[in-house]
């Protein structure tokens, strides 16, 4: 990693989120200034004299402290940068790193409206973002990961494992072969690292899979072997898991479930990252979820 030098300020807006875990520390180890911007207040790192949390809501672009930064990375949903773009435009920001995702491309087409709606907002903040860094002599590099999952927070391996605890076995529909490539969260926050100041990432988008391509089925298996626990399925047939989505569907905190989760079972969502690999040497790890004594870590 190279010295900070006098760009050692940097912005991190969704400071909470799981991959900010990750890439907070690596930030402060590397010398960095770091302006954390998070809605909720920080859990683990507390404020010192080199990371700075700023409890502020990234929706709400007057919010965004003014602060004389020169690098940006936007951990929040894409959709959220475009609008902050002219406001940290003022305070001299030169280089711009986000994170979109493969969804762009894997939910354009969905029978569900919502997730055709996810689709189309990433495409729209990733068109935007160019548009505006293209006009205002900033560098930026998009990041559209995988699967990503952290064994602690993440919405698909924890929730996963969580149901084998709970229940002792899992549901797929029919094989479940639909090839999957899941992405440790610590494996984006190296990435940022060693793209920060890399010129080959320089306005461009990335598409970042996980080391291993693996079935749906063999994904939970690892998961079911990573607890310690013999693998078993219930194999259900496809109208019968929808009927139980929808039935889920009307539980509280359950609405983001969709009956297109349980098709994707069988459909490969496979990216190539070949050239993150050759332009600076993007490596991820094979799919390895961890516990901690039991619990998700």
């Amino acid at each position: 990693m190279a010295d900070p030098g006098p760009h050692h300020k940097i912005m991190v807006t969704g400071a909470t989120s799981i991959i900010g875990e990750f890439l907070l520390p690596n930030l402060l180890d590397a010398g960095y200034e770091v302006h954390a911007i998070s809605r909720r207040p920080a859990e683990a790192l507390p404020s010192n004299g080199k990371l700075i949390w700023h409890q502020a809501d990234v929706s709400e672009p007057a919010q965004i402290p003014d602060v004389d930064v020169q690098i940006l990375i936007h951990l929040a949903p894409l959709w959220l940068l475009p609008p902050l773009l002219p406001v940290l435009n003022t305070l001299q920001l030169k280089r711009v790193i986000g994170f979109g995702s493969t969804s762009v491309f894997s939910k354009s087409h969905s029978a569900h409206a919502a997730e055709r709606k996810v689709a189309a907002r990433l495409a729209e903040a990733e068109e935007a973002v160019r548009r505006f860094c293209s006009a205002s002599a900033m560098d930026w590099t998009i990041f559209r990961p995988t699967l990503v999952y952290d064994c602690v927070r993440d919405k698909n391996i924890t929730r996963i494992a969580s149901f084998i605890r709970r229940y002792g076995f899992f549901p797929l529909i029919g094989r479940a072969a639909g090839l999957r490539q899941p992405i440790h969260a610590a494996d984006l926050a190296q990435t940022c690292m060693t793209a920060l100041f890399q010129p080959l990432t320089f306005n461009k988008a990335y598409n970042l899979s996980g080391g291993e391509t693996l079935s749906y089925r063999q994904m939970v298996e690892k998961i079911f072997s990573s607890l310690g626990k013999p693998a078993h399925f219930l194999i259900a047939p496809l109208w019968l898991y929808r009927l139980a989505i929808r039935a889920a569907m009307l539980l509280p905190g359950k609405q983001e479930i969709t009956t297109e989760m349980a098709t994707r079972m069988n459909v490969d969502l496979c990216f190539d990252h070949t050239e993150a690999t050759g332009d600076f040497g993007f490596a991820p790890r094979a799919f390895s979820p961890e516990w901690d004594g039991g619990q998700e870590k």
